[in-house]
Formats: structure tokens, sequence, C-alpha cells
């Protein structure tokens, strides 16, 4: 079956709140694996009253599983999807800190994602202090040649490979644009969006790779386009490349642990 992102993404005005955070938290799981009552309080921002309540919807509909040491994990409904548990949890763990210091640099959100097929999956966020700004995308999933990170991610397979992943998607790409867009980014190391995936947001993003030279995830920056102008962007490419160095060096230091 394949799995389809929507072209672009707008919050619903009728959003719930409960609807989202078990949806969020059902990604979570699959990503990244088992959390405790108290981690999944800490990621949702609820009480852990609220986050035990969540949790056990999701055991009752299968999407999650409870172990004897009374943590959560993912369930036979969620099964097979993505990534390694592991290996996700781990890139999320390492980017926690620097995307943080980023946004803080920058002062606009930004993200870490990895490729699911032709999709991108967003596995952290770290927010803007702006009142106007583009919130957090964690566990959401994009279309990957609509985002500055999926760009990034699709330049590392071939130019064949990288246009049959998005054809699977169902969201129309020109073979012609999408070779030439990722023969740019792979001369320029960097990948920019301008409203491909969001209406009014400009987006900016860098491939973070393990020791072995291999690009397993996307450091971005993401901001309203009223806001973007030539020196905002040198900044951002500038702490980006910096958020990208520390991911980077987390994964390396995670690795020497194990």
């Amino acid at each position: 079956m394949t799995v389809r992102a929507t072209t672009r993404k707008d919050r619903p005005s009728y959003a719930l709140a409960s609807v989202d955070n078990a949806l969020r938290l059902a990604a979570m799981l699959q990503l990244e694996g088992e959390l405790s009552v108290a981690e999944i309080a800490q990621r949702l921002e609820v009480a852990p009253s609220t986050a035990h309540r969540l949790a056990r919807m999701l055991v009752y509909r299968d999407f999650a599983v409870q172990g004897a040491d009374r943590r959560y994990g993912p369930g036979r409904v969620l099964a097979g999807g993505g990534d390694t548990p592991s290996l996700t949890a781990r890139l999320r763990e390492a980017s926690l800190r620097p995307l943080a210091l980023l946004t803080e640099v920058v002062q606009e959100t930004s993200h870490l994602m990895i490729l699911v097929g032709g999709n991108v999956r967003f596995l952290a966020s770290a927010e803007s202090p702006h009142q106007l700004h583009v919130g957090t995308r964690e566990g959401m999933l994009f279309t990957a040649h609509r985002t500055a990170g999926g760009m990034m991610l699709l330049s590392e397979l071939s130019d064949e490979e990288a246009l049959e992943r998005c054809l699977e998607t169902g969201d129309p790409v020109d073979p012609d644009w999408l070779r030439a867009e990722l023969a740019k980014v792979r001369r320029a190391g960097i990948a920019m969006n301008r409203g491909r995936s969001e209406r009014g947001v400009t987006a900016f993003g860098r491939l973070v790779r393990t020791t072995d030279g291999v690009g397993v995830a996307a450091v971005t920056v993401a901001l309203p386009t009223t806001r973007y102008n030539p020196a905002c962007g040198r900044l951002i490419k500038e702490a980006t490349t910096e958020a990208v160095r520390r991911v980077e060096a987390g994964l390396r230091s995670d690795s020497l642990t194990k």
C-alpha cells in the first residue's frame, strides 16, 4: 500500500486537542519505540493522568502495547512502519539540543526529518518565540519533494529512484523539474523551499550524515515568507550548518557508548 501525504497542510480550525495528541503519540511510538507515561506527558505537554488515558486508549485499539515494566510500545497496528525505532530515537535524541540552539540563534522554527518512501516524517521541532511562526510538525508526514529537507534526502538517491518514490506518493511532480532541482541541491549542499509544502512558508534544509557518510536525516528551518530577507537567509544557512555538525557529533557520541 502506498503511503500518501497531503500536498499542502494547514491546521484545521476545528482541530481537537485530544485527537491530535493521540495521533502524535501513535507516531512517537511507531518511530521511537517504548515510552513511559512520564515521557509521554512531557512530550505532549499534558498531565500524567491525561497521558495515561491516551496510552490506554491506544492499547485498547491495538495501536500500543504495555510491557511488564509499564512502558508503552507500538502495537500490531503500527508494526512495520517507518525506520527502526532505535535509529529514529537516536536521531531525535541527538537533535533536541541542536534544534533548540538553532531556534535560539535564528529565532525561527527548526525541524528534524527522515525519509519514509517518497515522504518525510518530522521527528522533532523547536518552535520560534515569535507570535507569528511555523508551528511544530512533529510526527507529521509531508511529500518529500515539496520540502527543503525532503529534497536534500532525495538528492542522496539516483534521479530514477527519487522520481519513482515521488510518483508513488500520488503527488504529481514534473520529472525534468525534479532532476534539475536535485542537481542544484547536490551542488549547493542546501535546499530552499518557498511555499511548495505550505502557503506562505519558506524553509531551508541540510543533510545529517552518519560516520559512514550516509545521509539519514535533514535539519530544516521554516519561517513565514513575509519575514524572509537575504540577510536572514545567510544567518539561517550558517546556523543550520552548525546545527547539523552538532547532531552528527551527538550521533557519533551515541554510537561510541553502545
